[in-house]
């Protein structure tokens, strides 16, 4: 009753937040300057790199700078570990970028566990939304701040916000707008839900709705069958990572690159023969789709760093050779 939810509003909500990346860290921020965070639940350092050395998420950087207590499970329903959590008095979870909670993590806070999703739910389900939201040449995107069930961004909604999508988005820049609106309508969430005053909303569910499931080779290599709209928004909705890519021939050899940057150099239509051929004109590589041509203006071979066609063509020669499917 209204007692109960009153006295939460007089006092600073106990939150433990759940997150990983750099996406993560703007809400995270946002969180500590105002609610008493007291602890971090975030993945465990992994080793990457050619030296396999250990790296700490950017959450745990963070928590680690700011003072905030870090915890890192390898199993979330650890008995350890759930009763170390039960045990801080958080009235509140919040989850940004992290894997999927389990019951017995979720139903702990007595006013629930709230996640922030990068899109607008219930459309764009799933692990990539931003990612997919570009390459599905959306006009608009936003963020949606829900109560976790135990169906993955089924949960009842709490808030959302709208954006357009600027022409000029690629996934690196709409990440960085996301991350920064989320941390506002986050912000806005715990303080309506703590005082008691949210007002939920059931998600529909439908068979129009677009989905945005996990990428992996498959999903991003470019089918230059595909119109040029649809390549274009694959180009944009993957870079910088993973990155759109494709196989060139160099001579005899096959080398995968990965297209990071690309125009429209002209729309009129070609024959299926032509789809995929490659032109080099003025230190450009052009690559022909059925109905115009795309020039390829920041590449990325396996293993090196990004650079731009001209450069690329310093060392490589692609003359009239076919894409390899």
């Amino acid at each position: 009753g209204r007692i109960y939810y009153e006295q939460y509003s007089m006092k600073k909500t106990k939150i433990i937040f759940f997150g990983t990346p750099d996406f993560a860290v703007k809400s995270l921020k946002v969180i500590n300057d105002n609610f008493d965070v007291v602890s971090v639940v975030t993945s465990p350092d992994k080793k990457s790199g050619r030296g396999l050395k250990m790296n700490e998420s950017e959450v745990k950087s963070f928590s680690s700078d700011n003072n905030i207590p870090i915890k890192q499970p390898e199993n979330l329903t650890n008995e350890d570990f759930l009763n170390e959590i039960s045990s801080l008095g958080a009235e509140l979870f919040i989850v940004v970028a992290f894997k999927k909670l389990p019951k017995e993590v979720f139903s702990i806070p007595a006013l629930g566990t709230i996640n922030l999703h990068a899109s607008l739910l219930p459309d764009y389900r799933g692990a990539a939304p931003i990612n997919w939201v570009l390459i599905n040449n959306e006009r608009i995107t936003g963020v949606t701040t829900f109560f976790i069930n135990e169906k993955i961004d089924h949960g009842d909604i709490i808030l959302k916000q709208e954006i357009l999508i600027n022409d000029n988005d690629d996934f690196k820049s709409l990440y960085n707008k996301l991350s920064v609106i989320g941390s506002e309508v986050l912000l806005k969430t715990i303080k309506i839900v703590s005082s008691g005053k949210a007002k939920i909303q059931k998600q529909g569910d439908s068979k129009d709705l677009n989905l945005a499931p996990k990428l992996n080779a498959r999903n991003t290599k470019i089918n230059w069958n595909d119109n040029t709209d649809k390549i274009l928004g694959m180009i944009r909705g993957l870079s910088p990572r993973p990155g759109s890519w494709t196989t060139l021939k160099n001579g005899d050899k096959e080398i995968r690159v990965k297209i990071l940057k690309a125009s429209l150099s002209s729309r009129r239509s070609f024959s299926e023969s032509s789809i995929g051929k490659v032109l080099i004109n003025n230190n450009q590589i052009h690559i022909y789709t059925k109905d115009g041509v795309i020039n390829c203006t920041k590449i990325q071979l396996e293993n090196k760093k990004e650079m731009l066609a001209k450069d690329l063509l310093n060392g490589y020669k692609f003359y009239d050779n076919s894409i390899v499917y």
